[in-house]
């Protein structure tokens, strides 16, 4: 049987040893609920303030200033409505945003508040300059309350200029809240260096477990809570903590940056074999080109096939990729990212989204690339 190459590491990544390791003992031994008084709940509590830790270290911050939630999504949830629910202005955001920022910004522009959307360039890059613009654009009205710009995109891989962004939404009185989930472990996600009033991360894109996730805020930064119902999480996230998944965020963010500035570079030799390779291949382009991209994502175009047959075949023959976004699996639509981008919708569904991590290894490329071409060739003769 043809052994399986695991090519999607921006929708999940596999649980680090290490961190399963730090998560067993919340999983087994210690039970008692981080709320309680007692020497058990004490023992939880202490789990989870030591995970804060970890977390608040990553992103240069006081752990009072970190907020556990059930993961990323609710994170941008928090971040985007919790400030527009308390500052005047607009949101200022743009078309190639994750799914929970946009369905988001709907739920503002639902509730008769000014929205904008930008566009992106041909290769999907938002730049600091169109930022700008909109910021201007917004001087006479009531101002901007909120940008909010993803730092790697979770589709193309595509980087935005976190800083240049911050430092034009804070010239403009506005806050910059910044989707670092596909940049951490390999790019600085502080708040330092991406200039950013509020950040949000994953516990499974860093080798942790599924189901937490952070978002962490500059100090003076108010938000307005999504539910009510406990004092965790300073009011901001109420309910029991998922200890151990907390644990284990802590512990794979921790190891995560440990390895980062080696891990970066190792991805960018793998990404720089694979997309040499792809490209002498006819009929198949990358989307995003000529943009600054990220090391870990290659999103590319393949002309004369079908998308979902192609997906399909690829599974077949061993190679686990994506059409896009993982929480958008089974949508017949093509990728709102790469429609923004200008892509027709026919060649947006024929777009596969390779991703790379901690487990994917030179001979993996290799054998990926093989397969993808004898794929490509078969989908090409039955379209025929």
């Amino acid at each position: 049987m043809t052994h399986g190459i695991y090519l999607d590491h921006a929708a999940t990544t596999p649980l680090d040893e290490r961190v399963l390791e730090a998560m067993l003992p919340y999983l087994t031994t210690v039970s008692g609920n981080p709320s309680s008084l007692h020497t058990a709940g004490r023992l939880a509590r202490r789990g989870v303030e030591e995970a804060r830790e970890q977390v608040a270290a990553v992103l240069g911050v006081r752990p009072r200033q970190v907020t556990f939630t059930s993961g990323a999504t609710e994170a941008d949830n928090l971040a985007v409505k919790g400030v527009m629910a308390l500052r005047r202005g607009a949101l200022v955001t743009s078309a190639v945003e994750h799914a929970a920022v946009l369905h988001s910004a709907r739920a503002v522009a639902s509730a008769g508040r000014d929205v904008v959307i930008l566009e992106p360039d041909a290769a999907g890059a938002v730049t600091a300059a169109a930022v700008v613009e909109a910021l201007e654009g917004r001087s006479s009205h009531d101002g901007t309350a909120l940008v909010a710009l993803m730092h790697v995109n979770n589709e193309t891989g595509v980087l935005t200029d976190v800083a240049a962004v911050a430092d034009a939404a804070h010239a403009a009185g506005a806050l910059y809240f910044c989707d670092a989930v596909q940049a951490a472990g390999l790019e600085d996600v502080s708040l330092a260096a991406t200039g950013a009033d509020l950040v949000a991360l994953s516990g499974h894109k860093v080798n942790g477990p599924k189901g937490v996730g952070v978002l962490a805020r500059r100090d003076g930064v108010d938000l307005e809570p999504l539910t009510s119902g406990g004092s965790q999480e300073a009011g901001l996230r109420p309910g029991t903590h998922a200890v151990s998944a907390i644990v284990g965020m802590g512990a794979a963010l921790h190891l995560a940056e440990e390895r980062r500035v080696g891990e970066r570079r190792r991805l960018a030799a793998l990404r720089s074999q694979f997309e040499e390779a792809c490209l002498r291949m006819h009929g198949v382009t990358l989307n995003g080109a000529g943009a600054p991209r990220g090391v870990k994502h290659s999103n590319v175009s393949v002309e004369g096939v079908d998308g979902e047959a192609l997906l399909m075949a690829l599974d077949d023959a061993g190679v686990y990729v994506s059409a896009g976004s993982a929480c958008a699996a089974g949508s017949l639509e093509p990728s709102h990212v790469l429609v923004a981008m200008g892509l027709s919708p026919s060649r947006a569904k024929a777009s596969v989204r390779f991703s790379f991590g901690s487990s994917t290894t030179s001979a993996d490329v290799a054998e990926a690339v093989a397969r993808f071409a004898t794929v490509v060739e078969r989908c090409r003769a039955v379209a025929a």
